[in-house]
């Protein structure tokens, strides 16, 4: 693996752990929705950027079930705490 790689992988694991600071100490709940949503973007960006590092194809696809379940997750937060559900 190279060190852009290396590098592109640092970067986005900072911004998971800046997005989970602000789960944790996230005034409302929509706040903490938002920031859960990021680091599920976040993870699906290190998913196909170590993909990419490695030359495989089945870590796509792996990434875009991850972001369809964590669109779900979403949607399923979001109408829980509108009250719809």
């Amino acid at each position: 693996m190279t060190d852009i790689w290396v590098l592109a992988l640092g970067l986005l694991l900072l911004f998971v752990l800046g997005a989970m600071v602000r789960l944790w100490l996230g005034p409302t709940a929509p706040d903490r929705v938002v920031a859960l949503d990021a680091v599920n973007t976040i993870t699906v960006c290190g998913i196909i950027v170590f993909g990419v590092a490695f030359n495989e194809t089945v870590y796509v696809d792996v990434a875009i079930v991850y972001a369809l379940l964590s669109f779900v997750g979403t949607l399923w937060l979001a109408k829980y705490i509108g009250g719809d559900l």
